[in-house]
């Protein structure tokens, strides 16, 4: 079939637009992996929260576009 991919974006319309399979929403658009106001601590939980969920999206067959919001 093809290399599976995991699109994380902050605005998901485009993410469906452009036909992504996988998608994971960003935090925001400027800082879509991040928030640079959050003490480290937290913006390093942000990150690794949203880097668990896109191998999580990766390991998962889809069939049609799928937003893995949660």
């Amino acid at each position: 079939m093809g290399l599976p991919v995991v699109h994380i974006a902050a605005i998901v319309p485009i993410s469906m637009t452009v036909g992504a399979n996988r998608i994971v929403p960003a935090v925001a658009i400027p800082h879509p992996l991040g928030n640079p106001a959050l003490p480290e601590s937290d913006e390093r939980e942000v990150r690794l929260r949203l880097v668990k969920k896109g191998l999580r999206a990766l390991g998962t067959d889809v069939e049609k576009q799928t937003v893995f919001a949660e």
